[in-house]
């Protein structure tokens, strides 16, 4: 079963930051077609018999790779936009698997090293009384975003809300499947519902478009994200 608190600690984390302003939405599949798009090693990893895919922006604040002391500034706040789905490795370990990642930090790039599927674009967050909008493009014609959500109460998560959020480590591949480990304290999470949302990012990595109503999250963040070395994946 998926935990709820960081499985493991990151003594010396290659990159810190905060994930702040994050929601989550999430569609089944049927796990056929999500596995299709996945590497060798890896597998889907369902919940009540479906797979899961995840559209997650988000805010990256205070950004700071390892040995950048607390006292010096990170770099600037940037948003940043995940799709991503669920897997576990042939040793059984779950994780994330991201299908491609929006960002507007064009220094992020450099995770392309390992397999990281970042491209660059123009996006945006912004709130407006009780909704926040979030809002991506890599351009004119091509693969792009907008998204409304009115965040509710804080919850209590239950085993699918914590599922469908928690994860501590990301597989990548670049010739070698590769393996990061995250820490940070659990996501408080609140309810909340769509206004707004269109997007192609699903289609652009080979999906069908989602069909049927997402469930939909949101939480003001986690401060403290330790993201440890990058390391080849251990053969079952």
């Amino acid at each position: 079963m998926v935990a709820y608190e960081a499985e493991h600690r990151v003594r010396l984390p290659a990159v810190r930051a905060g994930w702040l302003t994050q929601t989550f939405v999430h569609w089944a599949y049927p796990p056929e077609t999500v596995r299709a798009l996945l590497p060798d090693g890896l597998s889907v990893d369902e919940y009540d018999g479906a797979a899961w895919v995840g559209l997650t922006p988000f805010v990256m604040a205070d950004v700071r790779p390892h040995g950048v002391p607390a006292a010096l500034p990170g770099l600037p706040t940037f948003a940043e936009t995940n799709l991503r789905t669920y897997v576990r490795h042939r040793d059984g370990r779950d994780g994330l698997w991201f299908l491609t990642i929006e960002v507007a930090c064009p220094l992020m790039l450099a995770a392309r090293a390992i397999g990281a599927p970042y491209h660059q674009g123009t996006l945006r967050v912004s709130t407006d009384g009780g909704t926040v909008a979030y809002g991506g493009s890599r351009g004119t014609g091509r693969p792009s975003y907008r998204l409304v959500v009115r965040p509710g109460a804080p919850i209590e998560p239950a085993e699918r809300d914590v599922w469908l959020t928690s994860r501590w480590r990301a597989y990548t591949r670049l010739g070698l499947l590769w393996e990061t480990p995250v820490e940070h304290e659990p996501w408080p999470l609140a309810e909340a519902r769509a206004d707004v949302l269109e997007e192609t990012l699903t289609t652009a990595v080979g999906l069908p478009a989602p069909g049927g109503e997402p469930v939909v999250h949101f939480s003001e963040g986690v401060r403290d994200v330790r993201l440890g070395p990058s390391r080849p994946c251990r053969r079952a």
